[in-house]
């Protein structure tokens, strides 16, 4: 696995519109969620995306984080010109669909170990984690996580 030198600030990839408007569109689908916690999706969503620049194997944003990518991915313009500038390509995200509700709970151990392999590549890139955005961090968290069972993910093929 490669790391990054120096952690990617959302202030020196996003301007602060454009980060705006990302909470904006999030709080649109999601009005109960407040701005703090958006703001820190956002940075969230940069440190993953940042691990997806550099990770050798795919990786799966949590639930929430995932919200946050949709909002960004489907401004393309400004999307694909962070992706250059954060991983020199375009950072694909490739929900894994198309399966049978049996397929989805047999694939629930891999989306939880390519999340956990997310976590491992953002705090070695020198990003910060926030666990509340990362449900399989938390100490109170007694059952396995199955709210992404779609295996959204990054993958360099």
């Amino acid at each position: 696995m490669t790391t990054l030198l120096d952690p990617i600030t959302v202030g020196a990839v996003l301007d602060d519109d454009l980060a705006a408007l990302l909470v904006e569109d999030v709080q649109k689908k999601f009005p109960e969620w407040s701005d703090d916690y958006c703001r820190r999706g956002v940075a969230q969503m940069v440190g993953f995306l940042a691990a997806c620049a550099v990770a050798a194997e795919p990786l799966s944003p949590s639930e929430p984080v995932d919200e946050f990518w949709h909002a960004f991915i489907v401004r393309t313009v400004p999307y694909a010109a962070f992706c250059e500038r954060v991983a020199g390509r375009f950072i694909h995200h490739q929900p894994d669909d198309d399966r049978e509700k049996d397929e989805q709970e047999s694939r629930i151990p891999k989306a939880e170990a390519m999340r956990a392999r997310a976590v491992e590549v953002i705090t070695a890139a020198g990003h910060e984690v926030d666990e509340e955005f990362w449900p399989e961090l938390a100490a109170d968290c007694n059952s396995k996580c199955t709210q992404c069972y779609q295996g959204c993910h990054n993958s360099p093929k």
